[in-house]
């Protein structure tokens, strides 16, 4: 009896330390600190659900990049965003799917104005353009004659669905002016440009400066970025309805004098 007492009570200490551990060592549900952590001291946008989007929608997406890279105002990182911007273009049955509008380049940071139709084609035509450019940044960025290896872009890139004229026009504003609210205009290359050479804004026909006038010449050896003509109907006449764009705007601020 003293055996089958102490079989029976090793038998429970056991059942209490497998319950203790299945406790210690719970996996799934919700809780704090779970989940894949960034691999970059900013990451990319929150993991939340994107919101539903067609092909009369215009898109604004941020693509950030990591800070091992560097300033992406640089020539050789300039002509690989543009090749890259060629690739994503493609073939005209992939232009009607996903389509780059406007684009531009700024420090640490890419601006898109795009159009998709759907999340899901949205989402191939943002990883083919990640990919093609993070190869080709990567290249461009070599070191005692090797090639950069790893990440260029934060994990998740950030994107708003843009609604209503006046939001459209802002943001047009916004991206193709981003050079002066960053001070970018006065230094470097480009303090000579009246408008961004890192961006597709020499490309845009449409400047308040150019009104009833031709479209401005582009300097000899430039390669402007490869982009596609809207067709949605915010990004080709919603956008007007409050007002012409200057290029000595600034976004956030009034316009300098």
């Amino acid at each position: 009896m003293a055996i089958k007492r102490r079989m029976v009570e090793a038998r429970s200490r056991s059942k209490r330390r497998r319950h203790v551990q299945q406790a210690l060592f719970k996996h799934g549900g919700k809780r704090r600190g779970a989940g894949r952590k960034s691999r970059h001291t900013r990451g990319g946008s929150s993991h939340k659900t994107r919101d539903e989007i067609d092909g009369r929608d215009a898109l604004h997406v941020v693509l950030r990049a990591v800070p091992e890279v560097g300033n992406l105002r640089r020539r050789e990182i300039y002509k690989a965003v543009r090749a890259a911007s060629i690739t994503a273009a493609g073939s005209e049955a992939r232009r009607e799917r996903f389509r780059i509008v406007q684009l531009s380049i700024q420090r640490d940071h890419i601006h898109m104005l795009v159009e998709a139709q759907s999340a899901e084609m949205l989402a191939r035509g943002m990883q083919g353009f990640q990919i093609s450019a993070a190869r080709l940044i990567n290249t461009a960025l070599r070191a005692g004659g090797r090639r950069r290896r790893g990440s260029v872009f934060a994990d998740r890139y950030h994107v708003v669905v843009i609604r209503s004229p006046r939001q459209a026009r802002h943001v047009l504003a916004y991206l193709l002016n981003n050079w002066r609210k960053h001070g970018e205009d006065r230094s470097g290359l480009a303090r000579h440009w009246l408008v961004d050479p890192f961006s597709s804004a020499v490309s845009f026909a449409d400047w308040k400066e150019l009104e009833g006038q031709p479209p401005w010449t582009i300097p000899a050896g430039y390669q402007p970025l490869v982009v596609t003509t809207p067709q949605s109907w915010l990004l080709r006449i919603g956008w007007r309805k409050h007002g012409a764009i200057s290029c000595h705007e600034v976004p956030s601020s009034t316009v300098r004098r």
